[in-house]
Parts: C-alpha cells; structure tokens; sequence
C-alpha cells in the first residue's frame, strides 16, 4: 500500500486498520470465474464477508458480476439483502434454519440450505398455503458435517414433489480441496454426482476456492469461491493472479534501544543476544493480531517468527505478543524508516497473509475473521 493511499485514508487514533482493496477483489472474482466458464461464480460472504464487512464486499462483488452469495446464518443473509436492496441476486443461507429463520428467508427472499430432513420437513410445513418457495439441499458426500444421506435425500425428493418447496439447487462441500493430490477429491465428487442424479434437472454446486482450482469436473454449474476472493490461498492457483486484497496496518508507538543481555516481552522470553532496536506497534491479539504469532512460542514448530514490514522493509516479531501491543526487532532496518508514527504492514503485499497464517500455525481464513471490532476498516 503506498503512503500516498494511506494518506487518503481517514484514520482516527492510533490503532490498527484494515484497508480493503475494492479494485483487487473484483479482480480476483473474475479471475475465478474464467478459471470456470461453463459454470456460474458465486461468492461466500459469511462471518462479515471473512471479516471485511459483508455489506462492502457484496456490493463490490455485485459490481464485479456477482450474483449469487452465501452467508451463514439467516441474520447474515438480511444484511447482504438489504446492501444488496432491489437487485436480481440469490442470497443461500448455509447453515439450516429453525421457524424463526424460515420466516426471515420468506420475509427476505433468502434461499436456506437445507442439510437435514428436519430442515426439510419445517420449511415444507411453512409454506403451507403458500406458493412453494426456492431452497437448496445439501448432501453429505464425506465431510461428515452437514448434509442429507441418500435415504433422506429420497425422502426431501419427495416432500418436494409434494408441492412443500421448490429445489433450485443441490450442493456438497469438499473436505481437501486446498490438497490436490487428495484422493478424497475424487471420492467426494463421484459420491456428489450419484445424490445429484436423484434431481437431474436441478443445478449443482461443489466447488469453494480450492474446487474453483481443481478443474471443470468440480465446476458443475455454480461455484462459490470464498477465501480466495480475499486474497488467500494463493498457493493453488496455477496461474498466480489473486491478488491482495487486505491489508492490515499498525501505527508505531515507539522505538529505543535495548543492551545485550536484557529481556523483551512477557515472560522475558526474548533474550537480547545483540544491543537491539525495538519498534513496539500498537496491535495485540485483542485486535486480531494471534498470540501465536509470538517470536517464541512452542505452537510454531519449524516455521521463523512472522515478519511485519516498515517502508518495504522486513522485521521480525520480538517475544511474546501482548493484548494491545507487539514488538519488532528492528536492528537492521534503516533508522529514518522506523519511527513513532509511522506505518507497519502486518500482513499485504509486502509480507503475505498467506505466510503469516502459517508462520502462526493457522489458516488465513482465521486471520481474517479475527480482526476485532476496534481495527477500522477502509475500501480503498
């Protein structure tokens, strides 16, 4: 992100903030939906559109061409009706309902996901008397998580018939699509097409973001990407097009000069082998910021500390991570480009989001739906 970007943003305080690049991820749903031509491209945005804020990232989707979506919860999905207010999308609701949210998919034109013949049996009995409304079924094809088996399929087959709802869509969610060479893939996939074959003229939907990579025998007619759209997973794609999309900033608080020998951090788990330049940077894991991220920590195996950047320059974590705070070894860095004030990448362009999930022993999708309420938010 460039300082003259940054200038433009209006940030209050001296917290943490996100900025969110609208342009890079339109970029990266088109670069998803060509990877898919014979298919429809859709988009998760549940959990807040993964942190970014659901409202902002479904319009700039809806931009891009978007116009399917897919959210958690019923509450998730009136939100992205209301950013989205008389346009012709498809909001599919993932996680089931109960009768109160049956009535929020009827009120709002939500299409829930139905993965359990309960599901399927209290969405029939409330649109009694009513015209059959749109639902998605859900099958289980080796997750073990969600989804009907073949008998309850039969079954919501039937009930459907019956003139209760109309099936719009049958989908299924792979379990090791972000690993290529998993043969589970394979057995999902041929488990998906036999359920499917029950409704033959209904639509169907397999691929998220690591399916989107696996090629058109996953594409089927819908897919819907989700963390690749925010600029994670990068690895998968063999094209090497998704670009950043957040990037998440930390202002310096202040800089000084440690001896050798002394201690940093809670713990005092990082000993000073060398008289050290210290950055502390205001972000801690209250803000999202993990606490196994810490220079020292038992949770990080073989993987380096995670890195932050200062003016395109790479300094890595110091000690432990605090609530509010953390600090830099910033020794060797230039000393006009590490003062109070200035900006720190946390993760971006410079210093990938990618890397630091895994430098913290986690995903980035976890990185990005941690960011706390007090990290501000700016489309740029």
């Amino acid at each position: 992100m460039t300082q003259s970007v940054l200038s433009a943003v209006p940030v209050s305080g001296r917290g943490p903030f996100v900025t969110i690049d609208g342009w890079a991820l339109k970029s990266n749903w088109r670069h998803l939906a060509n990877l898919a031509p014979g298919a429809r491209t859709g988009a998760a945005v549940k959990a807040d559109g993964y942190g970014l804020g659901a409202a902002l990232v479904a319009k700039a989707l809806f931009a891009a061409g978007c116009r399917e979506f897919f959210v958690a919860w019923a509450s998730e999905g009136v939100e992205v009706r209301q950013a989205l207010a008389n346009t012709n999308c498809r909001i599919f609701v993932l996680q089931g309902l109960d009768a109160e949210a049956a009535e929020l998919c009827r009120a709002h034109r939500l299409i829930p996901v139905l993965s359990t013949l309960d599901d399927v049996r209290l969405f029939a009995e409330a649109a009694s008397g009513a015209l059959p409304a749109p639902a998605a079924l859900q099958f289980e094809t080796g997750m073990n998580r969600l989804g009907l088996d073949e008998a309850d399929a039969r079954k919501a087959l039937g009930l459907a018939r019956q003139g209760g709802f109309d099936v719009t869509l049958v989908m299924s969610h792979l379990a090791c699509a972000d690993d290529p060479d998993s043969p589970e893939n394979d057995r999902q996939r041929q488990s998906f097409e036999r359920l499917a074959a029950l409704f033959p003229h209904v639509a169907r939907s397999l691929a998220n973001s690591g399916g989107v990579f696996l090629g058109a025998p996953f594409h089927f007619d819908l897919t819907r990407p989700g963390i690749a759209l925010y600029g994670g997973e990068t690895g998968l794609d063999p094209l090497g097009a998704i670009r950043p999309v957040v990037t998440l900033h930390a202002r310096i608080l202040q800089v000084h000069t440690a001896p050798r020998g002394e201690a940093a951090g809670y713990g005092a788990s990082a000993r000073l082998e060398r008289a050290t330049r210290i950055a502390t940077v205001g972000i801690g894991y209250a803000d999202g910021y993990p606490r196994a991220a810490s220079g020292v920590t038992p949770l990080r195996a073989s993987e380096p500390a995670p890195e932050m950047a200062i003016g395109g320059h790479r300094a890595p974590v110091l000690g432990r991570i605090s609530m509010d705070m953390t600090l830099l070894d910033v020794t060797d860095l230039p000393e006009d480009a590490v003062r109070p004030g200035e900006v720190a990448e946390v993760f971006g362009p410079t210093v990938p989001l990618d890397e630091v999930a895994r430098r913290c022993g986690t995903i980035s999708y976890e990185l990005l739906t941690s960011l706390g309420p007090r990290v501000q938010r700016f489309a740029v």
